[in-house]
């Protein structure tokens, strides 16, 4: 016997997929903008809804991108790209996720992408220690966060 979707749900999850956005976040050694800005995410923060995907561009060689354990919200999904790939990541649970570039951490090439309007973990991302430039450019984005 088949079981099939009743129409409602199945137009539901059909208009939810259409309606999701990809998003991409530049992995660069400098910043295009601002040159003394070395190992960087162009933008570094970004604000998605629930089921957005973003893909970290491999542009310049020797970077990934990864979630930083204890920096992401209860249930959502982590990720590690791997060395000069690029890595696609389908956002389903709302709140902030902090990452990384492995190799450039120490340098500050970190970032946050903010899923729908849930910014109940920022107090636990603050609370995460990380080496003093990624701290700042965490403080910066924190900051624009707390603006909205």
């Amino acid at each position: 016997m088949k079981t099939l979707l009743p129409l409602a749900v199945l137009g539901s999850l059909l208009a939810t997929s259409a309606l999701a956005e990809t998003y991409e976040v530049q992995m660069l050694n400098k910043h295009p903008d601002n040159a003394k800005q070395r190992m960087v995410f162009v933008p570094d923060f970004l604000k998605v809804e629930t089921g957005d995907t973003v893909v970290f561009k491999s542009v310049d060689p020797s970077h990934n991108s990864q979630s930083i354990k204890g920096m992401i919200p209860e249930g959502g999904d982590v990720w590690k790209g791997k060395m000069n790939k690029d890595v696609s990541v389908t956002f389903t649970v709302e709140g902030l996720y902090g990452y990384k570039c492995l190799p450039h951490f120490g340098m500050g090439m970190v970032g946050v992408v903010q899923v729908g309007d849930d910014t109940s973990n920022l107090e636990a991302l603050k609370a995460k220690k990380a080496p003093p430039k990624s701290k700042a450019v965490f403080d910066a984005i924190y900051e624009q966060i707390e603006a909205e």
